[in-house]
């Protein structure tokens, strides 16, 4: 939808930039994903640090000479520090953002230290695994996922990053909520960005398809709105009625009930409020009309 969006406000049509674009921004997804990973193991790294500070202190008290180490030792934090293979694709990618802006870490870290979350958890100094994979859990939805200076970072980092974030938060937390104690080899933390390659190349496939059959889509959407001008359509609203017209006629294997509801969901997410109730009723007309005339192919079962 972006890329649509950038080609369709240009004078030229540069479809290969605009592939490239889809292809790094969709790579920078996982980069995130990477980064976000990473911020966790920053955190008990400034711990450890901060730990190991106060009980060189000259006057160090008996609370910092017998600290209670259980946010240092927690065994879901340590998992991830001394993942050797997701250290070597954090350096691979030459992510190093928490280096560079280490106060973000240092904003978070004193968020946690703060919270009742952790006074909670600190009342006590042993714990489960269970009871570790929880407060990490717990922190990151309630410390980290929202935290307004982190939403601010990753918008100003990369373009397409704060459009991620949503889904990369969810990822994380599948993962968490799925973790069980040395049962998991170290790629676990290290999923494959696509299913296969089919799916990779659907974005692309999308991106080419709409473009290149541009008048012909636009023309279905002429047909079923004789009461507006066309240029009373919103941008966004014309780009993804095309793209979802274009998976209706160019995409056998999507069921057209799901291009509805993605489009759905996409308008109400950057559109006008009214867009999705906009976009329902001209795709219904389309639909309509397409199976009428049976232009529809799609394959398999239930795909209507």
């Amino acid at each position: 939808m972006q890329s649509l969006y950038a080609l369709a406000q240009s004078n030229q049509i540069n479809l290969e930039k605009e592939e490239r674009f889809l292809l790094t921004s969709m790579d920078n997804m996982y980069s995130l994903y990477l980064t976000l990973i990473n911020l966790m193991v920053e955190i008990q790294k400034m711990a450890a640090s901060q730990l190991d500070m106060s009980q060189k202190k000259y006057l160090a008290t008996a609370e910092d000479k017998n600290p209670n180490k259980k946010f240092v030792y927690n065994e879901v934090l340590t998992m991830l520090v001394n993942n050797e293979l997701l250290q070597d694709a954090i350096e691979e990618r030459k992510l190093n953002n928490w280096y560079l802006d280490d106060e973000y870490v240092k904003i978070i870290y004193k968020d946690i230290l703060n919270s009742e979350l952790y006074k909670d958890y600190m009342k006590e100094k042993v714990s489960t695994f269970k009871e570790d994979k929880q407060f990490i859990i717990d922190v990151y939805k309630e410390i980290i996922a929202p935290n307004e200076k982190l939403y601010e970072y990753i918008e100003d980092h990369k373009l397409t990053w704060i459009d991620d974030l949503p889904a990369v938060n969810t990822i994380f937390l599948k993962f968490l909520r799925k973790l069980k104690n040395n049962e998991h080899p170290q790629s676990y933390f290290l999923p494959r960005l696509f299913k296969d390659e089919d799916d990779k190349n659907f974005g692309v496939d999308l991106l080419k398809k709409t473009v290149l059959n541009d008048e012909k889509l636009q023309e279905q959407i002429n047909g079923k709105t004789p009461n507006w001008d066309t240029d009373r359509i919103a941008d966004v609203d014309n780009i993804l009625l095309k793209m979802a017209i274009c998976e209706f006629l160019k995409f056998p294997s999507i069921p057209v009930k799901v291009s509805i509801n993605e489009y759905l969901e996409v308008a109400k997410e950057y559109s006008t409020p009214k867009s999705s109730i906009f976009i329902n009723g001209i795709l219904d007309k389309v639909v309509k009309d397409f199976e009428q005339s049976k232009q529809l192919n799609k394959v398999g079962r239930g795909l209507l």
